[in-house]
């Protein structure tokens, strides 16, 4: 394996390294000495220097070419107004970060942080400690005892969890991600908020497999993506971001699709296919509704994840692919693990990180500020500007608060997609949210708020032999079951009404009961 390049960035001492005479050999000047190291070969020196010290550059750079013949010195003109002015010199270095072309994979990087002023110093830590420069510090001195031209040098890996005090620098960039991984969307909910914090620190300090649970529509797709850019973005992925939804995959497509094939490993198979974790190498995997892989998958998907190879479809022969893993689901793994449809040990390597993203009812203070980000983006697929007036942005919101909201941000999303295109203008008034309402509700009642005969679903032919009036209470029944943690859960949800009124209650055997009269049992019904 060839060995990576190693290129050091550097500002020029416009002091240290300053000289010009013969004896200028005998002093230490921490740029040259870079160079002068037999167990530290730089391959490439980006040296920044300000406009008024080109002549010293140029110096530097013809000494280090007699020291070092192959180390080849780029130089960068670089202007700090006010060298001591922090915001400005922390700007300016940041611009020449985010230009530059870093290329970890074939280069290793080391931050000099010797020369320049203080605040120059200080900015080069920040940047490095923030992932902004891929690398690691480079620390040089002139040694101990006799004076040497070559002096000495430490490299320093920086372990965050010693600068406790230093990373509360880095409030304000932690929110700047946190927001981004919301969409910009300012959530009020105490509790999502913590979680979006939870998840942006392990995704800028963690490759480990990520799992995403929740129900359809809570947004773990959208949330898996900007994962995956955070994480692009500070430069820990450089390869691209595949996705498919597992439960599109089926027999020799999934392997395929997933691991890629070989011309003539089956029938259709007119060519090399190089499959999507061979796509993802060094980006992120998204796996949606991971609990629909089969069993054959499953195990070649764990034998990637820990080995980093795979076997295509019809080859022999391995290939590898380096990639993080994020997976979704809105199924209970661990009652698929029972079922015997899913197995223990993929789960126990991808719940190293579980986030469990809640239902949008469970987060009522945070419809509206969902509500003014669902405008906006009305607005940008409409091109016009959609508002909504006072009395029909209360009336939705009161409505919406109290909403199940069944598919979660879909349902959200489409019940203001066809507000915003009816209205005249783009001026949503009190019409279109009561006909938009009416419509939300007439679909509750025929089909339990989320498209649905559950009854149907369930009982099958039976269904018909019911009474209208004992299906819909079924449905609304079958409804709340599907979402409740327990027997009792649901007990409590259903009738929280009559039993304030009552001294002693069994909201779990009145449901039990129930359920019964119907040849139902409460676990046949939880996740449907």
């Amino acid at each position: 394996m060839a060995r990576k390049k190693t290129v050091v960035l550097s500002i020029l001492g416009t002091v240290l390294d300053a000289g010009r005479g013969d004896g200028r050999w005998d002093k230490w000047r921490p740029t040259v000495s870079l160079t002068q190291h037999d167990d530290l070969v730089v391959d490439r020196l980006e040296l920044l220097h300000g406009t008024h010290s080109r002549d010293l550059a140029q110096l530097v750079a013809k000494d280090i070419a007699q020291t070092s013949p192959e180390t080849r010195v780029v130089p960068h003109v670089v202007d700090f107004e006010d060298p001591w002015d922090f915001e400005q010199v922390y700007g300016i270095l940041h611009g020449f970060a985010r230009s530059y072309p870093f290329d970890p994979e074939r280069e290793d990087y080391l931050v000099h942080i010797t020369t320049g002023t203080h605040v120059a110093q200080i900015c080069l830590f920040l940047l490095t400690e923030t992932r902004y420069f891929p690398a690691r510090l480079l620390q040089t001195s002139p040694g101990k005892g006799r004076q040497t031209s070559s002096g000495s040098y430490a490299i320093i890996d920086l372990d965050l969890s010693k600068y406790d005090r230093l990373a509360s620098r880095f409030r304000k960039e932690q929110a700047e991600g946190q927001s981004f991984l919301k969409g910009g969307i300012e959530t009020k909910s105490a509790a999502f908020n913590q979680l979006i914090e939870r998840i942006e620190h392990v995704s800028v300090g963690s490759r480990a497999p990520v799992l995403l649970t929740g129900p359809t529509g809570a947004g773990k797709s959208k949330l898996a993506r900007r994962i995956y850019e955070l994480k692009k973005n500070r430069r820990q992925v450089s390869g691209a971001f595949a996705e498919v939804n597992c439960a599109t995959l089926r027999g020799d497509m999934a392997m395929s699709v997933l691991f890629g094939h070989t011309k003539g490993a089956f029938t259709g198979a007119t060519g090399d296919r190089p499959g999507l974790l061979r796509k993802a190498h060094d980006g992120v995997l998204f796996l949606d509704e991971i609990g629909e892989l089969g069993r054959d998958e499953q195990a070649m998907l764990l034998r990637a994840i820990e080995e980093k190879v795979f076997y295509p479809v019809g080859s022999d022969r391995e290939v590898g692919s380096n990639f993080q893993l994020i997976a979704g689901t809105n199924r209970s793994l661990e009652t698929e693990i029972a079922k015997g449809t899913f197995r223990d040990d993929l789960f126990a390597r991808i719940n190293l990180w579980t986030f469990a993203l809640p239902a949008l009812h469970q987060r009522p203070e945070d419809i509206a500020p969902n509500l003014d980000f669902e405008l906006s983006e009305a607005s940008r697929v409409l091109g016009i500007a959609v508002t909504m007036n006072k009395e029909a942005r209360e009336t939705f919101l009161r409505f919406a608060r109290g909403w199940e909201w069944p598919g979660n941000f879909r349902d959200f999303n489409a019940a203001v997609t066809r507000m915003a295109t009816l209205a005249h203008g783009g001026r949503i008034t009190e019409a279109e949210v009561e006909e938009e309402l009416g419509r939300l509700r007439g679909r509750g009642a025929s089909t339990g708020t989320d498209g649905r005969d559950r009854v149907a679903e369930i009982l099958g032919k039976g269904a018909a032999d019911l009474d209208r009036f004992d299906r819909v209470q079924l449905e609304d029944v079958l409804l709340v079951c599907s979402s409740a943690k327990s027997l009792s859960d649901a007990g409590r949800r259903l009738f929280a009404a009559s039993r304030a009124g009552k001294t002693s209650v069994n909201d779990a055997d009145r449901l039990r009961k129930y359920l019964a009269r119907f040849g139902l049992e409460f676990k046949d019904l939880a996740d449907r």
